[in-house]
């Protein structure tokens, strides 16, 4: 298995990062200082010119005819230990891993415990560790650590590798479970296909892919959806508004489907080397795409987004050099207004002295999946998870043996209930990638979710004329008192698609000016696995602000037999408060109803307490009593069946109603 992070350099997109400047920041050799001939280990002239013009060679990177020079240089004294160094340290530049391997070795065996040449045990433990040989670097890595004299730096970093080593011999005896397997149906048409995001409702799949392996091939964003039978259909291009000739690929899409945003490094103006645009979905038609603008993207690299459900929140990667490391996380908030927030660092509980790649919000919104080389684990980048509590992130959790290996891990993608898992399988052959596919897998209990997703979904119509509406739709925690998270219907067709996330109770809005609103409730403090597996479809149809018309209050609460209202009804209140305020030129008559348990005569005292205690919040908050009436109503006027408990529990009610 691999999550390899080779698609992760394709999704790099794209050549103005591409290999060239991974090369430079994770393959370059350190420069080797200029000596006098008189402090090198070897005694012959000659051997000594080859190695220093070598050298000259090497600055240039010039690096086979370095290693040329190398070799008659070695032919001279085999016992040149910086030579032997230095063919090692360009080897493992061109990713020759065993004949660096082998001159690293050669150092060693030279030159043991000597400070001067502490390089070599090093590198080598590194080369051990980036293959998985975890005994042989933890003897390298202790061999350096315990070398006297060693320059700090090396005894720091090899401190770091023991800690990487310890961390995963431990983690391999606690293997995770791990079954993948290939996504079926019609989905894979090209040779590479990577970095797949989905519709909060698993029907739609949208990745990256490439019709060929050379670079002439360009980066598309493609498409599939699920057929009836559940079954992937063959991919189609997104949009032409978004594909172009240049590249462009790594996007995130919010859980509705309709916003999308995604990389570009040619072809559209920006500010740096790769920018992050975004386009919104209309019907069936998607907008131009637009630049995120100076306060996302930036004269570095921007790249892998991830939306927040409602598509308001985003997370991406850049290399900007206000970091803590080369590459790291940053985070932004859409304006209602459409622009975006300057972006921000999500700071250290996250973000390291090395680099963290690929993120991905789940849409919760509280868990956030990434990888990272500067945690411990495995070797290379390994994918962790971490839970955000009170606003503060926890300490990520290395997501384990199998899913992390000594190879790089990368590009995930979790689906709302928190059960599978989507990411690209990567095949090589002599160092070339020459095929990528999707997989995907059951997560393991121990590292899913801890609050799991489900959603709400329908349609918006005017009530009496039935056409589609554009409206606002927020989601209110009622416990915390915030809205969570907030969409607007299609203009086109009226859908809409709210997450709701277990663990809290809430209340929907859906507002349009010039008509009453309607609010919605959802308990998911403890929701049943049905509750949580099974979408809610619920058509929603507005009134205009006329005269006799009313709108229910789900979400005033009271205990049972009381009129005090419960804290958690405050979010509804101050909308009703709202609404007034919006609407001077209207009065309401606040209605209280019960449903026909117990007698008419409390029924109807009670249902006019509640209206009252609604009236008299009004009143306290600004509204003038003279726009305000109230009227208990008891059980005359059912809305439901009362021989049934959700009958009744829909006829125990407030409305207010237009005068």
């Amino acid at each position: 298995m691999n999550f390899r992070f080779g698609a992760v350099l394709i999704f790099l997109l794209i050549s103005t990062l591409g290999s060239e400047a991974i090369l430079a920041q994770r393959n370059r050799p350190p420069e080797p200082p200029r000596r006098s001939t008189s402090s090198y280990t070897s005694k012959s002239k000659k051997a000594i010119q080859y190695y220093e013009d070598a050298f000259s060679f090497f600055l240039r990177r010039q690096y086979g005819q370095a290693l040329e020079l190398l070799e008659y240089c070695l032919k001279k004294d085999p016992a040149f230990t910086e030579a032997q160094l230095q063919t090692a340290k360009i080897y493992e530049a061109l990713s020759d891993i065993a004949r660096a391997e082998y001159h690293y070795k050669k150092v060693v065996k030279q030159q043991a415990g000597n400070p001067k040449f502490v390089e070599a045990p090093f590198q080598l433990a590194k080369l051990y560790f980036r293959q998985g040989k975890y005994e042989d670097a933890h003897k390298q890595a202790t061999l350096a650590l315990e070398t006297p004299k060693a320059a700090g730096v090396i005894r720091e970093e090899a401190q770091m590798l023991l800690t990487n080593i310890n961390f995963a011999e431990e983690a391999i005896q606690q293997p995770v479970d791990f079954q993948p397997q290939r996504v079926g149906g019609q989905l894979h048409q090209f040779p590479l296909q990577y970095f797949p995001v989905l519709t909060v409702d698993q029907q739609s799949l949208i990745f990256t892919g490439r019709r060929g392996i050379t670079p002439r091939y360009d980066e598309d964003i493609y498409i599939s959806e699920k057929n009836e039978q559940g079954e992937w259909q063959a991919p189609e291009l997104l949009s032409e508004n978004i594909n172009t000739m240049h590249n462009e690929g790594t996007c995130t899409v919010s859980a509705d489907g309709r916003t999308l945003i995604f990389t570009a490094c040619e072809g559209r103006k920006g500010y740096g080397k790769c920018d992050l645009f975004v386009s919104y979905k209309k019907g069936d038609t998607w907008s131009v795409p637009k630049n995120l603008g100076a306060e996302v993207n930036s004269s570095a690299w921007e790249s892998q987004p991830t939306l927040s459900a409602d598509g308001n929140t985003l997370y991406f990667v850049s290399d900007r050099e206000s970091g803590f490391g080369k590459m790291d996380i940053y985070q932004t908030q859409r304006q209602t207004e459409g622009t975006w927030t300057k972006a921000k660092n999500v700071g250290a509980d996250i973000n390291t002295t090395r680099d963290e790649v690929s993120p991905f919000i789940h849409v919760n919104g509280q868990t956030l999946y990434f990888a990272s080389n500067g945690r411990p684990g495995f070797g290379g980048f390994d994918l962790y998870v971490t839970e955000q509590q009170n606003g503060q992130w926890k300490e990520p959790k290395n997501l384990g043996y199998p899913i992390n290996t000594f190879e790089d891990q990368a590009s995930l993608f979790i689906t709302a209930d928190g059960q599978d898992a989507y990411y690209s399988n990567e095949e090589q052959r002599q160092g070339e990638y020459v095929r990528s596919e999707i997989y995907m897998f059951t997560i393991p209990t121990e590292i899913r979710v801890q609050n799991r997703s489900n959603y709400v979904f329908g349609k918006v119509y005017h009530a009496q004329t039935k056409e589609p509406l554009e409206a606002a739709i927020e989601l209110i925690d009622l416990r915390q008192q915030q809205r969570i998270s907030s969409v607007a219907s299609d203009p086109v067709n009226g859908e809409y698609l709210m997450v709701l996330t277990e663990g809290s109770e809430y209340a929907l809005y859906v507002n349009k000016e010039a008509f009453l609103f309607k609010s919605l409730t959802f308990n998911y403090v403890t929701p049943s696995e049905a509750y949580l597996q099974q979408p809610i479809e619920i058509d929603i149809y507005l009134d205009p602000v006329e005269k006799g018309r009313e709108t229910v209050l789900n979400n005033v609460f009271f205990d049972t037999d009381k009129y005090e209202i419960k804290e958690k009804s405050k979010s509804e209140l101050d909308k009703i408060a709202n609404f007034l305020q919006e609407n001077p030129d209207i009065s309401v008559s606040i209605n209280g109803h019960t449903d026909n348990v117990g007698s008419d005569a409390y029924n109807q005292t009670l249902s006019g307490k509640r209206a009252k205690a609604v009236y008299d919040y009004l009143i306290q908050v600004g509204i003038a009593a003279e726009r305000l009436a109230y009227q208990g109503y008891g059980a005359e006027k059912p809305i439901a069946d009362n021989n049934t408990a959700e009958g009744r529990q829909k006829n125990r009610r407030i409305a207010f109603e237009i005068l």
